[in-house]
């Protein structure tokens, strides 16, 4: 079968095929056959703006890969730096190559005391911690004046290790400030996540000792939502690095796409919705109102999977394992409940919403003791190490700088009129 389309301009009648390559056409070769024709597609939903190696999605299949890996795998024996390292080298480490990345990123956990000192603690007392994390992470830019040397590999690799290690420390001290708590200093002596679960919760005992189960449920959230292809985050980290913005700045702009409720505030809208009805009775008076238009189920469908989300899966494992620990969040049975009941209703069934990654996340958080207010950072922490590969991907590919075409649809020219004459 041969792999093209052929357009046909009606407007000349001029013909012309175009091949398909990687299950896309190449825009600049539909121009040839229509010129002076733009593609109209609000939200990137039928258009491709990147070639990328790095993660594979067949929402129809329910299926996710980094660099090939599946994603069950990956949860099942990885660890988060690991998967960091497979996302921004293309391989997985050797034993010698994870030691070094390991010791990398240890070196580098700890932030510039005037990060601390003289810009977090200048927000207000009430401060939201992911708008502090957005500004922290931008002001970052200016107290490493060498990541604008995009061209140097050993510079740039350096800026990667800096963010991928600085991001927990940054997200316990929004934390820590927001609710009154002194900053605690990293301990490396500590794996990726206990450190951070350390640097949250420690008060005055001399040395914290996480949870083993809790630290693995975190490391394996950390996976699961280290990169997801080109959605909205990522796409603002590809836009502001194709201007070859240094990557302080580009993380900077995919934390605040991330801090969006549309995009990053998923789980803490379940748990709101948990929340709101209440217990078991609720569950079906809120699936008729669902049906009805009136309210969102939250945590169920998503963008890009149209049959299941295989986070979920895995997610909803990881959720048995902290209950053991923290004892069940008392949102989960009405949870389990609104799940069974919507995967019996053909209303659900047929529009392909089933629970995704968000669905129990939030619970997992909110029982090892999470404000929702930290739901978000929590999501911007691991997709560092995601937002990074595909910021030196692009480098490596020598993008051009994103410049979207738009259908003008405002006034004709008129003239000016002054103001006298204005009605």
């Amino acid at each position: 079968m041969k792999q093209s389309i052929t357009v046909t301009d009606n407007r000349s009648g001029e013909t012309l095929e175009i091949p398909i390559e990687n299950g896309g056409v190449a825009a600049h070769d539909f121009s040839r056959a229509v010129p002076g024709v733009w593609f109209y597609d609000p939200g990137f939903m039928a258009t491709a703006m990147a070639e990328s190696a790095i993660t594979y999605i067949d929402g129809d299949a329910g299926i996710l890969r980094y660099r090939g890996y599946p994603i069950e795998q990956l949860a099942e024996h990885s660890t988060y730096l690991e998967v960091a390292y497979l996302l921004n080298h293309g391989e997985l480490p050797t034993a010698d190559q994870s030691a070094a990345w390991n010791e990398e990123i240890t070196y580098h956990t700890y932030i510039h005391e005037n990060v601390r000192k003289r810009f977090l603690e200048g927000f207000n007392y009430d401060a939201h911690p992911m708008g502090m994390l957005v500004s922290a992470v931008a002001a970052m830019s200016t107290y490493y004046k060498d990541a604008k040397e995009l061209n140097d590999p050993e510079t740039l690799h350096r800026q990667v290790v800096r963010l991928i290690a600085k991001m927990p420390t940054l997200a316990a001290a929004c934390h820590r400030f927001s609710v009154g708590m002194p900053f605690v200093y990293p301990d490396n002596s500590l794996e990726y996540a206990q450190n951070f679960l350390s640097m949250m919760w420690k008060v005055a005992e001399p040395h914290y000792v996480p949870n083993p189960v809790l630290a693995h449920a975190l490391d394996v959230l950390f996976i699961l939502h280290a990169d997801h292809e080109q959605n909205c985050g990522t796409t603002a980290m590809r836009i502001v690095g194709s201007s070859h913005g240094d990557p302080y700045s580009a993380t900077a702009a995919a934390t605040a796409a991330l801090y969006g409720p549309r995009h990053g505030g998923a789980n803490e809208a379940v748990v709101k919705m948990l929340t709101k009805i209440g217990s078991l009775d609720n569950v079906n008076s809120y699936i008729e109102s669902v049906k009805e238009g009136k309210v969102l189920l939250e945590g169920f469908g998503h963008r890009v999977y149209k049959n299941f989300d295989p986070r979920a899966t895995i997610i909803k494992k990881t959720a048995d394992d902290v209950f053991a620990v923290t004892g069940k969040n008392p949102l989960l049975d009405i949870a389990l409940k609104l799940e069974e009941v919507a995967l019996k209703d053909d209303y659900f069934v047929s529009r392909h919403l089933y629970p995704n990654v968000d669905f129990y996340s939030g619970l997992i958080y909110q029982a090892m003791g999470f404000p929702m207010e930290m739901f978000t950072v929590l999501f911007a922490i691991p997709r560092t190490s995601g937002w990074l590969a595909h910021f030196q991907e692009l480098l490596d590919q020598d993008v051009k700088i994103a410049r979207p075409r738009q259908l003008y649809i405002g006034a004709e020219v008129r003239d000016y009129v002054p103001m006298a004459q204005r009605t």
